[in-house]
């Protein structure tokens, strides 16, 4: 791949929906209100394991580290055979989070050949004290890209929506809390080590690597006392460089894809531990390659 390009269009190992792809594009064919429509095929086949307000089965319950979404149409078609329009009972989704709504999405948009990518940060809509971990569907629209939330099928742009590139800088200059930040209020999953991880996974998940929110891999790391200085530098130049990107700065654009690419402190290489938010045992997991 060209270090400087990127197309958005196109499918990753990720969001390539494989066999099932023909049953993606039957549920979008002749379809108005696109987003609309792709929240709610995502919200159909994908339950979120912990915040659905059910019971999930525990039988179902490995869902959640279904990292392909060919994958995860493949559960989905086990249980339902049928179209994906067709309502399915909410305990028998597939378990998943924020991450796999969005990758549908991604993966619907990409099939009718729509930019689209998937977008790390947190969620200030949820609860008026707290910002939540969440991940967001980004897509080229209309000659700009247009944020949404498939979760609650509502547009973001108008939203109290961080990305972690944001946060990390805000926390860095004193403007924000950092530890008003995090998957839950109360949770030790949050704070100054969750931010630094999650601008990595940002910068992954921008250029094709659309990992498990709970992957480790490079300068990740468990408590921020284990970052070295120069992690420290790097994750502040990365943060900077999203948000000119965001700006439209081409050239910050190439410098992050490049730096990404080429730094293994970014990228996760072949392999990377995937962590358990159940409390079960981690597990190194081998990758396929980037793009399908």
């Amino acid at each position: 791949m060209d270090l400087v390009t990127i197309d958005h269009a196109r499918h990753t190992v990720y969001s390539h929906p494989g066999r099932h792809a023909a049953r993606l594009q039957d549920a979008l064919a002749g379809e108005t209100g696109l987003i609309e429509n792709v929240s709610a095929l995502a919200r159909n086949a994908i339950v979120h394991y912990r915040a659905s307000g059910e019971t999930l089965p525990e039988a179902s319950s490995d869902d959640i580290q279904l990292r392909w979404l060919e994958d995860i149409l493949e559960a989905d078609q086990r249980r339902h055979p049928a179209p994906l329009t067709v309502p399915r009972d909410l305990t028998q989704r597939v378990q998943g989070c924020c991450r796999d709504h969005t990758l549908l999405c991604v993966g619907a948009l990409r099939e009718l050949g729509i930019p689209a990518r998937s977008r790390i940060g947190f969620a200030g809509y949820f609860s008026p004290t707290w910002h939540h971990d969440h991940v967001i569907v980004e897509a080229r629209l209309e000659d700009r890209w247009v944020r949404f939330d498939p979760e609650l099928d509502r547009p973001t742009e108008a939203d109290p929506f961080l990305t972690a590139a944001q946060v990390w800088l805000g926390h860095r200059d004193g403007t924000l809390d950092v530890t008003r930040f995090g998957t839950f209020e109360g949770s030790p999953i949050a704070g100054d080590w969750f931010v630094f991880n999650y601008v990595i996974d940002e910068v992954a998940h921008r250029f094709g690597d659309e990992l498990l929110l709970w992957d480790l891999w490079g300068a990740k790391v468990r408590d921020l006392a284990e970052a070295r200085p120069a992690d420290l530098t790097l994750i502040d130049q990365v943060a900077r460089l999203l948000l000119a990107s965001d700006a439209g700065d081409q050239d910050a654009e190439r410098e992050l894809l490049t730096r990404y690419r080429q730094d293994p402190r970014l990228h996760p290489g072949g392999s990377v531990v995937q962590l358990d938010p159940r409390g079960g045992p981690e597990e190194a997991v081998m990758l396929r390659s980037t793009r399908g």
